[in-house]
């Protein structure tokens, strides 16, 4: 008896808990976020008439029933914890998955472009990041999105702090993570992020692809979500970006307003120069055939072309390769084993038949680097001699793709054994017995056999500049 009076006790215990009257502060911020994200009210002072009260308790339930939580009407723990989680800025009042008047672009190529850059991310991975949150749409959608680098876009994206010119500033760190508005004209399709938060491209602070998925989903028209699995549920949450997709509730939404993706269809290039590639300060972030072609990596996109025809392509990373990152930094291949290898930071990926390989990425110290090594700036395979020569800053080391292990006596500096070239180099690669080295906008021809440089071109001269 005594036990189940005890059992008794503890359950009136929690339930009071839990039932606790919530303080003037509780309620204020309550007041604050029903009216941010549920529709207007007045301000209803703790000693307001009942009828005040009501309607307070009316706005909690609609909060409580889009939530999924008790429908009590009242600031319970539950209730105030869900209130006090990082979300975005738009409000939840629509009851519909779409916006009033299901608002969308009237056409199907629309143009974005990044105003600034938040300093809590390399600019190339700010970019990886938007490029691929615009995808995640692009990929069950027939639209294709397309970047700008001056003048207006359709979306525009900023980072910014507090107010903004927009009439809806932020609120400081862990509150409104961004918010985005509707499709149309002026700010219309806009994107703003608040720099408070400090931005990742991984699980620390918040990740930059997941929140730009979701703000870009009401940039095209989406509303709020009520199911927790979507990604236009207004609560942060993070989910490997690696692994990540669209919600069925997600894709019905978006697709309700422009359909599923047309067969085949064109990818927009970068809004850049009519013939990109003959930007006379054009350089490459790495360089290596694949095949009977050759890539030009840059950013988050390569051109590749056959190097008897003038033609060039260009297409993204991600495009090909959705989970390699952007930004690679040295890529060789060995032609006979049909591998083509590529690098970013300490950390390299193989690709076989144009498959990324499982088990990777690896570490560049399992070849054999010094820990103080945190980067490659080229890597080139001599298939003459079976080795591959990595440059480090002045550096180079040589490596035996035979017995799998860094020759010793490395590293060397590059000046002294490759005459004419470095002291740093962005990039290299092999072709028909040269080795065609890249700095900046410059490339040096290099005599395999006579070590000696033949002839010194532009970047460019590829594509027929």
């Amino acid at each position: 008896m005594k036990l189940l009076l005890l059992i008794l006790v503890l359950r009136v215990t929690a339930s009071l808990a839990n039932a606790i009257s919530p303080t003037e502060k509780d309620q204020e911020f309550a007041e604050r976020y029903l009216n941010k994200f549920y529709g207007p009210m007045e301000t209803i002072p703790m000693t307001k008439m009942k009828v005040g009260k009501t309607f307070l308790e009316e706005k909690i339930q609609e909060m409580q029933q889009f939530f999924g939580l008790k429908v009590t009407g009242q600031l319970d723990t539950s209730t105030l914890e869900m209130m006090h989680k990082p979300r975005c800025g738009v409000p939840d009042v629509h009851h519909f998955s779409t916006f009033e008047g299901r608002p969308m672009w009237k056409k199907h190529e629309i143009t974005y472009r990044i105003n600034n850059y938040t300093p809590d991310m390399k600019q190339e991975d700010v970019d990886y990041a938007i490029q691929k949150a615009f995808q995640v749409w692009s990929d069950v959608t027939p639209l294709k999105f397309r970047r700008v680098y001056a003048g207006e876009a359709d979306i525009m994206i900023l980072f910014a702090y507090g107010a903004h010119g927009d009439f809806n500033p932020f609120d400081g760190k862990d509150g409104i993570l961004a918010h985005a508005y509707q499709p149309g004209p002026g700010i219309g399709g806009d994107a703003h992020f608040d720099e408070a938060e400090t931005w990742s491209k991984n699980n620390k602070g918040r990740n930059l692809f997941l929140v730009a998925v979701h703000e870009l989903g009401h940039s095209l028209g989406l509303g709020h979500s009520n199911d927790r699995n979507a990604i236009m549920f207004p609560n942060y949450g993070y989910l490997d970006p690696n692994t990540f997709h669209l919600s069925s509730d997600d894709i019905r939404g978006i697709q309700s307003l422009y359909g599923g993706p047309e067969k085949h269809q064109p990818m927009p290039s970068p809004d850049r120069p009519k013939s990109p590639a003959c930007d006379p300060n054009l350089s490459f972030d790495a360089v290596t055939t694949l095949g009977d072609k050759i890539l030009f990596f840059k950013d988050w996109f390569f051109w590749w072309k056959f190097p008897e025809k003038s033609t060039t392509s260009i297409s993204s990373i991600s495009s090909l390769w959705p989970t390699l990152p952007s930004g690679i930094q040295a890529a060789y291949e060995i032609e006979a084993k049909n591998q083509v290898f590529l690098f970013k930071d300490d950390k390299y990926w193989l690709l076989s038949n144009l498959r990324l390989q499982p088990n990777y990425p690896k570490s560049i110290y399992s070849l054999g680097f010094p820990e103080y090594v945190k980067k490659i700036d080229g890597a080139v395979f001599n298939p003459l001699t079976y080795k591959t020569y990595f440059f480090v800053d002045s550096q180079y080391w040589r490596y035996d793709e035979r017995n799998q292990f860094m020759d010793p006596g490395y590293p060397k500096p590059i000046t002294k054994y490759f005459p004419g070239i470095g002291p740093k180099i962005d990039a290299v690669f092999y072709f028909e017995r040269y080795y065609y080295f890249f700095q900046g906008p410059t490339q040096l021809k290099y005599d395999v056999l006579f070590n000696r440089v033949t002839k010194k071109l532009r970047s460019s001269s590829w594509f027929g500049c």
